[in-house]
Parts: C-alpha cells; sequence; structure tokens
C-alpha cells in the first residue's frame, strides 16, 4: 500500500489529529504551500494597514470618508478591469505563465510607488484642485491619486493573489483526502500571518514616514519575490512526485458557462432558500462597512499621523489574529454542536449589535460624558477608539469562525447544479452589493453633512440592516431544517469554494477569506 493510500486522519492520535494531522513525507508539499500562504496573508494584512494609513491622513483627505469612494470608484472598475484582462490573458498563456503574469502588475507597482511616486508626492499631488458638483470625498480622491493607486492595488492583491491564484492552485494540485487535513491549517496559518503582521507595522511605525513606507515596500517586493521561488519550486519539486500529483488522476473538468450578472439575479430570486443566504452576505457587507468607516475616522482623530496610525493598525491585527484563533479553537464547533445551526447564525449579528449600539452610544453621548471619563482617566474620544476597537475585533472574530461555517453549512441540503451556481451568484452578486451598497449608502449621507453629524443616522441604519440579518437567520433556519429533517450538525464544506476560487470573478469581492 502506498503512502498516499495510507494517509488518513485515522492513524493520527487524537491529539495530533486536531493540530497536525500531516504524515511525515507530505510535509515536502504542505511546508512550501504553507510558506506560500503566510507570505500572501502577511503581505495583503501589512498592505492593509498602510493603504489605510496613507489615504487618511493624507494632506487634502477628509480622513474615513474617502474610503466609500475609493472602494465604489476605485476598487471595483479596476477589479472588473483586471478580471477581464485576466480572461483574456488565460487564453493565451499557460498556469503557470498566468500565475507569474498576474504577480508582475503588482511588483512594478510597488517599486514605483515606494521609490518614485512617494518620494514626488508634493509634485504630483494637486492639492489645490476644486471640480464643481463633485462630491469632496471624489475629489479627494484624485487629489491625491497616488495614494488611492496604491490604495486600490492593496486591495486587489488579496482578491488576486490569495483568492484567485492560491486558492486556485491549491484546488487543483490538492487531493480530497490532503484537503481535509490540510485546509483548515491555512486558516490558522492566515492568523498567525496576521500577528506577524502586526508586528511589523508596529516596528516600521517608529521610522520617518518615507524610511517606513520604502521599508515596507521593499518587503513586499521580497514577498513576492519569495511566492514566485516557493512555486516555481513547487512546481519543479513537488508536482513531479507522483505521491503528491498525478495529472493522469486528475478528472477533465467540463468548461462552466459563465454567468451573467442578469442571470445571477434571476437564480436568486426564484429560490427563496438561496435568497435569504443572499441577504445574509449584503446585510454584513453593508453593516461592517457602516461601522468600519466610523470606527477608523475615530482613529483618525486620536492618531492624525500616518505612523502613528500604522502602529496602532498593527496591534489591532495581532489582537484580532489572536481572538480569532481562540473562538475557533474553542468555541465554533461546540457552538454549533450544541445550540444548533440557527444560533451559532445569530451570534455575529447580536455581537456586532450589542456591540455597534455601544459604540454609537459612546459618539452620540460623549460630550455628557466627559465627567465620567475624566474620573475613569480617559477621555471620551480615547473611549469611543477603545470599544470601537473591541466592537470591531469581537464582530470580525465571530464572522471568521462563526459567520462563515455556518453560512457554507447551508449549501449542504442543495443539488449539485443548486450549489454551485447558487453559491457563484450570491459570491458574485451579494458580496459586490454589500460593498458597493454600503459605499452608496455612506456617499449618499456624506453630501448631506460630514460624518461626525451623521453618525447618529448611522447607527440607526446599522441596526435596522442588523434586524433584517436577524430576521433573515430566522427564516432560513426554518428553511434549512426542513431540507434537511435532521439534527443540524457541524459539517466541512472546503470543497464548495472551488467554484469561486477558480473564477476569475472572485477577483471582484475584495473581502479577504484567509480565516474561515
Amino acid at each position: 500500500m502506498s503512502n498516499s493510500e495510507q494517509a488518513t486522519p485515522a492513524e493520527f492520535s487524537k491529539l495530533r489529529a486536531f493540530f497536525w494531522p500531516v504524515h511525515n513525507y507530505e510535509l515536502k508539499k504542505i511546508t512550501p504551500m504553507l510558506l506560500m500562504f503566510f507570505f500572501i496573508s502577511f503581505n495583503y494584512s501589512l498592505l492593509r494597514n498602510l493603504k489605510d494609513a496613507l489615504v487618511i491622513n493624507a494632506a487634502g483627505s477628509p480622513g474615513a470618508q474617502i474610503i466609500p469612494y475609493l472602494k465604489f470608484w476605485g476598487v471595483i472598475p479596476c477589479a472588473i478591469l483586471f478580471m477581464v484582462l485576466f480572461s483574456k490573458l488565460s487564453n493565451t498563456v499557460s498556469k503557470k505563465n498566468l500565475f507569474y503574469c498576474s504577480l508582475i502588475p503588482f511588483a512594478i507597482f510597488f517599486a514605483l510607488f515606494g521609490f518614485v511616486l512617494y518620494p514626488m508626492k508634493g509634485v504630483l499631488h494637486p492639492l489645490h484642485l476644486h471640480l464643481a458638483f463633485v462630491p469632496e470625498g471624489l475629489q479627494a480622491t484624485i487629489r491625491i491619486w497616488t495614494y488611492s493607486l496604491f490604495y486600490i492595488f492593496a486591495e486587489l492583491w488579496g482578491s488576486v493573489a490569495l483568492s484567485l491564484l492560491f486558492w486556485g492552485f491549491a484546488n487543483d494540485t490538492t487531493k480530497l483526502d490532503e484537503s481535509k487535513r490540510f485546509y483548515p491549517l491555512f486558516g490558522l496559518g492566515a492568523n498567525v500571518a496576521l500577528i506577524f503582521s502586526g508586528k511589523a507595522s508596529h516596528y516600521f511605525a517608529q521610522l520617518s514616514e518615507q524610511a517606513m513606507l520604502q521599508s515596507i515596500m521593499s518587503i513586499a517586493l521580497a514577498v513576492i519575490a519569495c511566492v514566485v521561488a516557493i512555486y516555481w519550486w513547487i512546481n519543479k519539486y513537488v508536482l513531479t512526485d507522483p505521491r503528491f500529483y498525478d495529472p493522469s488522476k486528475i478528472k477533465k473538468k467540463k468548461k462552466k458557462t459563465k454567468m451573467k450578472l442578469t442571470d445571477s439575479f434571476k437564480l436568486l430570486f426564484h429560490s427563496k432558500y438561496l435568497m435569504y443566504i443572499a441577504v445574509l452576505v449584503v446585510v454584513y457587507g453593508v453593516s461592517i462597512n457602516l461601522l468600519e468607516v466610523t470606527w477608523k475616522d475615530q482613529v483618525r482623530t486620536l492618531y492624525p499621523n500616518t505612523n502613528e496610525y500604522l502602529s496602532f493598525m498593527g496591534t489591532y491585527s495581532t489582537f484580532l489574529a489572536w481572538t480569532t484563533m481562540l473562538m475557533m479553537l474553542f468555541f465554533t464547533n461546540n457552538i454549533i454542536r450544541t445550540f444548533g445551526w440557527g444560533v451559532a447564525a445569530a451570534v455575529t449579528p447580536i455581537i456586532m449589535l450589542i456591540t455597534g449600539a455601544g459604540f454609537f452610544g459612546i459618539l452620540i453621548a460623549k460630550d455628557n460624558l466627559t465627567g465620567l471619563f475624566a474620573l475613569m482617566g480617559t477621555t471620551p474620544l480615547m473611549a469611543a477608539v477603545f470599544f470601537g476597537t473591541c466592537q470591531n475585533v469581537i464582530s470580525k472574530a465571530a464572522k471568521y469562525s462563526l459567520f462563515d461555517p455556518t453560512k457554507e453549512m447551508t449549501y449542504i441540503p442543495l443539488d449539485d447544479e443548486s450549489k454551485v451556481k447558487g453559491k457563484a451568484a450570491i459570491d458574485i452578486v451579494g458580496a459586490r452589493l454589500g460593498k458597493a451598497g454600503s459605499s452608496v449608502i455612506q456617499q449618499g449621507l456624506f453630501m448631506l453633512a460630514p460624518l461626525s453629524v451623521m453618525t447618529p443616522y448611522i447607527g440607526v441604519l446599522v441596526a435596522i440592516f442588523v434586524a433584517i440579518w436577524l430576521i433573515a437567520i430566522v427564516k432560513l433556519n426554518k428553511e434549512f431544517a426542513a431540507r434537511t429533517n435532521t439534527e443540524i450538525t457541524y459539517k466541512d464544506e472546503e470543497a464548495d469554494s472551488e467554484s469561486a476560487t477558480n473564477s476569475a470573478e472572485a477577483i471582484i469581492n475584495p473581502e479577504l477569506k484567509t480565516t474561515t
């Protein structure tokens, strides 16, 4: 019997099966895969912290109000453009060369931005530009256009390098038995990358702004070089080993029919079950973006310097990673198995509602709480930043450890065609609507008044969307229970990600699924 046939989880002790279900001979494959995943996730987290610090604190920027404009007018159009170019390129070059070609634009831009565009920002940024009938947030994206480009490339890095390239490569070269044991390790590895990137952000924040930025760009380039080298090494020395990859045993997949946006809407509207799942995805995207922009505006007020902001976001990344890992290890399976799907799915919106109410409550009543916070040795602003940070960390940790697994479970009772097409439609339409919807709402509010004035109204909107979220969970729970007709228990659904990760349309969704 071959080693690959013997590689079953039953051969591991309970402790090893839980923490490290990997055979010694498999280290040749999983080690470089883990390293590649770590480097890509590390780069994304480091770039994510920097992109916010730059655009929010830039001269001529309205602060966190610029983010909705960047996401709607910058990230989404560029993601669609990249998708089109990627699709055309995939018809002319091999998969290996497609991987390399997809990373080249990032390497070129990061080098150009760090050592040419940024040093010349004083000349390149038209800070006195004023356009009639153009919202201030959109004008700001044009005034600091080099920072805006960096924001877009940093956002696309996660969708392209991780969602498209890494997971596409992993799904093409990983056997089913391996995926059951390897994929959960990738999720924990992403959180380890968050910890390291948080420490790196805090360290570089101690340097001057230009030294900090050029150091991070140098690391980003080094990481891309490492990813390319690891990818080459795997193809050269791992995939040539029949224990890990045998092309003759890989079934050729049928060419998938591309779903148009209108077809995606029709599919969702004709299935009440799929519509409920889509509602969960949309309202989460809207709610978390409304909360994040408000919180980041408070962080920017407390830390108006780019370096200070970056240092704070590094600390935030570290806390988020540890909190997510703890929730994954000790709460996810127990809550789902003990209380069922409905309770587990409701944890994330309930946490978001309670913590969000406290955060907005502090912001709204901060003028009346000055004396109370003075007795506690703090200020209303510091309290708002602290509570907002806790709210964001706990909400995202709950999302990664409970919302994502319960959402994936809802695809289990569907037939194969509905499962694949339904998931693709929700990933393409639902995730896009969540991001775009929140941006449109915020742009409309900011045209009426600044963020500080609209904060109470944003809080009310978050409460309304969370209420819709909970109603959808109640209805979906009934549908799910009726379809399964069994006690709801946790089941792995690692294969469901294949349709999204193998599609270029995954680029459009900038939500980085590194912790699911």
